[in-house]
């Protein structure tokens, strides 16, 4: 069994013309990172030209698509019949795309699959993890 999901989205990058160009993002999700997922973008999609990764909350996503989410960074909202909108928000400014929602809850399906919600926990070794941290300091 596969311990990585990776699911190739059409994103719908808005911008200030009225043309929405289309761009391939990935979703991510690791079973070693069991609460987040990762957004990746292509480098010609960017303004740096070097390839982007957002990474958030799973239950970030999944509750954006039911009313608007998220104060910081990363912030999620539905939008029409089958839209959802992630926006980015960095210090060189902020990205708005539109993915369709279908394929949103497709990736969280095959996540939950992988690992159930509220059972994250579970797959966190906080005792191996909490020894690295503290091996300096031993």
């Amino acid at each position: 069994m596969s311990t990585v999901i990776e699911q190739t989205v059409e994103a719908r990058l808005v911008a200030a013309a009225p043309r929405m160009p289309s761009i391939p993002a990935t979703l991510h999700y690791d079973l070693s990172d069991p609460f987040a997922v990762r957004m990746s973008f292509p480098a010609p999609a960017t303004l740096e030209g070097v390839e982007v990764c957002w990474t958030f909350a799973r239950d970030l996503l999944a509750a954006g698509m039911q009313a608007p989410e998220g104060h910081g960074d990363v912030r999620v909202r539905p939008y029409g019949y089958d839209r959802t909108v992630l926006e980015f928000h960095a210090p060189e400014g902020t990205a708005v795309v539109h993915v369709r929602s279908g394929e949103i809850r497709r990736f969280l399906q095959a996540s939950s699959e992988l690992v159930p919600v509220g059972s994250e926990h579970r797959r966190l070794d906080l005792d191996h993890d909490l020894a690295v941290l503290m091996g300096d300091a031993c």
